[in-house]
């Protein structure tokens, strides 16, 4: 009979292993999520602001997710290589100011990052190691403005009801890709914009029209709630 000791070596060995094919597989591509604070904070109840302050009135990252076009995805696929703090020293001014943290308690975004790189970036680093990937997420951001795309479209964040068709249209027409938008609910059963996704070739570098979109649906008019910085 095999002792204990050879048996927890084995389950070790065959976990290793499977955390190496989990982290050498292949995605097809990335969806890039980016939430806007005021229907977060509108509807958490534990909506906390940054340690670094009040984030600006804007859409935030809020992750770069590896996906399969079966709409399935990977997570979580290489716990030997976690979230370093250090490896994104030079980028940690610009992740606050456009991927901040509003979970509680208040927190200086490691705690967001960390878990973003560990459950999504562990998944692409064939092709990103933790500085590129928020760095191509940093990037992407900048590439697409969708505060600018709505405002240019007459879509202000002020509490009033637009037609989902409308915000959809005016992300196209301004980034030049077909968004998917996902919502949440006030605390009077309002329907309001809360994440936009786009969709990203597998090396985390340009948009593309997505092969599948989340689950999901809003009404066809919803709110766009104010956020005052």
């Amino acid at each position: 009979m095999e002792s204990k000791n050879f048996i927890l070596v084995k389950l070790l060995l065959l976990l290793h292993y499977l955390s190496l094919f989990c982290a050498s597989q292949d995605f097809d591509f990335f969806y890039f999520v980016q939430q806007w604070p005021g229907s977060y904070c509108d509807t958490q109840k534990n909506c906390c602001y940054p340690t670094s302050g009040k984030p600006d009135a804007d859409f935030g990252i809020h992750g770069l997710w590896p996906n399969y076009n079966d709409g399935s995805y990977p997570s979580n696929c290489d716990p030997s290589n976690p979230f370093n703090p250090s490896q994104i020293s030079d980028l940690r001014s610009s992740l606050q100011n456009n991927w901040p943290t509003l979970a509680c308690p208040s927190g200086d975004g490691m705690t967001f990052w960390s878990h973003e790189w560990n459950k999504h970036g562990t998944c692409s680093e064939s092709v990103l190691k933790q500085h590129d990937y928020f760095e191509a997420a940093l990037s992407l951001r900048q590439k697409a403005n969708i505060l600018k795309a709505l405002t240019s479209a007459g879509i202000e964040p002020n509490g009033g009801s637009y037609s989902l068709s409308s915000i959809k249209g005016a992300i196209k027409d301004a980034i030049g890709y077909t968004p998917f938008i996902e919502c949440n609910v006030d605390s009077s059963g309002n329907s309001q914009l809360y994440q936009v996704y786009l969709c990203v070739n597998n090396s985390g570098s340009d948009f593309i029209e997505c092969s599948v979109f989340p689950h999901g649906k809003c009404d066809s008019e919803i709110q766009f709630p104010s956020f005052y910085a």
